[in-house]
């Protein structure tokens, strides 16, 4: 015992030489709560307010974006594929745990071999040939003295979680595209409305204008003027339709289809009666609900505990190795107990003279490790920056809302002046004409409003995390 004593402390002096000096991080992780989250945000805030739920995208009440979501979430190549990374690192994780359990192998052989007359073989061996046969059971175990292999463990744990975390961010990106996606089909199929109104607006129009002229009331160039706007609205309407085909194809890649799959997609009707409000604990509990967030997190664990490994390099570290088994010239007395062999092995690793791998290695892994936090903290402060963005958009949109109703009536009324004007032959057809594109354009605006309002809620559920559920298996 004495002397495994004086050997042990002989090996923790010589281990001093590598030196790991003062190298350590020097980021430090932002804590949410000191992040002013902002006027807007509190504005926003309601107590009865929840995070998202899991299919938060049945608020619009539309089946049809209810069965896309549920395919795309099942079928999306891309999703999969973030699906088969969690497998991979999972399976990465149990390498690693394996390498720290006892290991056990089997060996077995037979050599003929012709031994030299003059080497270390005695007769009647020497000079002859012969068959030298064993059989052996190797057994090890690393005794992870310092945990470097406890902590390489966890390191590779945590990168499991991280491809689960970015798996759930996958999805949420996955599950937004799609419903943004749908709402920009709703919004093209209700512009083409819009734009098939003015034109049948423009055709009537026209058609009064040919009739006074051939009553001698309206000239040519009245009928040319309003036939030179017809064009443009044609054009409109088919660069419309081509954004809607283009739109369903956009649908069929994100749910994992052909284009032939959303050509039957029929008309989109969502509808949201009501904005939520956010949640009171902003931005503490942002944290802990953004897959993007958690993915970070788990990559600072990740890279804390490779510290941690790195630095039990340094120290001495002792495997056990042990065999058992049979060896024989010949095979006559192979079983015999005589044959039996036995042995036992510690052996001791110590890092002495490195030329400097080891600190080189530790300081990789500190500055992966800055690296890390420095990007966690990014994602934490964009993450309430699109928070704070969207209650912005969303606030406006109440506004622009409220300003284009009261722009609609007034177009409105001017239109149905106009046209009374113009049926009494007060007034021109262009006179008429522009208070019709005036309202129209205004029904346009209001429309464009819509679709920023059904946008916004897509937007604010994304910002707060979707409604992952980041506690299973994270």
């Amino acid at each position: 015992m004495k002397r495994v004593a004086i050997a042990a402390a002989v090996a923790l002096l010589l281990a001093g030489c590598a030196d790991m000096g003062h190298i350590k991080p020097a980021s430090r992780v932002l804590p949410a709560a000191d992040l002013a989250a902002g006027k807007a945000i509190e504005s926003a805030v309601a107590q009865d307010a929840h995070w998202p739920d899991e299919q938060w995208w049945q608020a619009y009440g539309d089946p049809q974006l209810d069965r896309l979501v549920e395919a795309a979430l099942a079928d999306n190549p891309s999703l999969k594929a973030a699906q088969a990374r969690v497998r991979q690192a999972a399976a990465l994780a149990g390498v690693v745990s394996a390498a720290g359990e006892p290991h056990v192998d089997a060996n077995v052989s037979t050599t003929r071999e012709r031994f030299p007359a003059h080497g270390s073989v005695p007769a009647p061996l020497a000079g002859n040939w012969a068959w030298y046969n064993t059989a052996t059971l190797n057994g090890s175990y690393d005794l992870d003295l310092w945990g470097r292999h406890h902590d390489t463990l966890a390191a590779a744990l945590g990168d499991a979680r991280v491809a689960a975390a970015e798996a759930q961010m996958a999805r949420l990106t996955l599950q937004t595209a799609v419903v943004r996606t749908y709402l920009q089909l709703w919004y093209r199929h209700a512009q083409q409305d819009s734009v098939a109104a003015s034109l049948a607006e423009r055709r009537r129009i026209l058609d009064i204008v040919r009739r006074r002229e051939a009553a001698g009331l309206a000239s040519g160039i009245d009928v040319a003027t309003v036939e030179n706007t017809l064009p443009a609205g044609r054009r409109e309407h088919e660069a419309i339709g081509e954004s809607i085909a283009l739109l369903r194809n956009q649908l069929a890649a994100l749910v994992g289809k052909g284009p032939g799959e959303t050509e039957t997609i029929a008309r989109p009707a969502p509808a949201l009666d009501k904005m939520p409000g956010l949640p009171s604990a902003l931005p503490a509990e942002l944290v802990g609900r953004r897959p993007d967030i958690a993915a970070m997190r788990w990559r600072v664990e990740a890279a804390d505990r490779r510290i941690d490994a790195a630095r039990a390099a340094f120290y001495p570290n002792i495997n056990l190795i042990a065999f058992a088994g049979l060896q024989s010239f010949g095979f006559s007395r192979f079983l015999e107990p005589s044959a039996r062999t036995l042995g036992v092995t510690p052996a001791l690793t110590l890092p002495v003279f490195e030329g400097g791998r080891l600190r080189s290695a530790l300081t990789a892994d500190t500055a992966a490790y800055d690296g890390a936090v420095e990007q966690y903290n990014a994602t934490v402060v964009q993450a309430l920056a699109d928070v704070a963005n969207v209650v912005a958009k969303i606030q406006s949109c109440n506004e622009q809302q409220r300003l284009a109703e009261h722009a609609l009536v007034t177009a409105k009324r001017a239109h149905d002046l106009a046209e009374q004007a113009y049926r009494a032959g007060v007034t021109d057809a262009m006179n008429a004409l522009q208070a019709q594109l005036l309202l129209l354009g205004e029904e346009d605006q209001l429309l464009r409003v819509e679709s920023e309002r059904l946008d916004n809620y897509a937007s604010l559920m994304a910002a707060l995390g979707g409604g992952v559920r980041l506690e299973d298996g994270i």
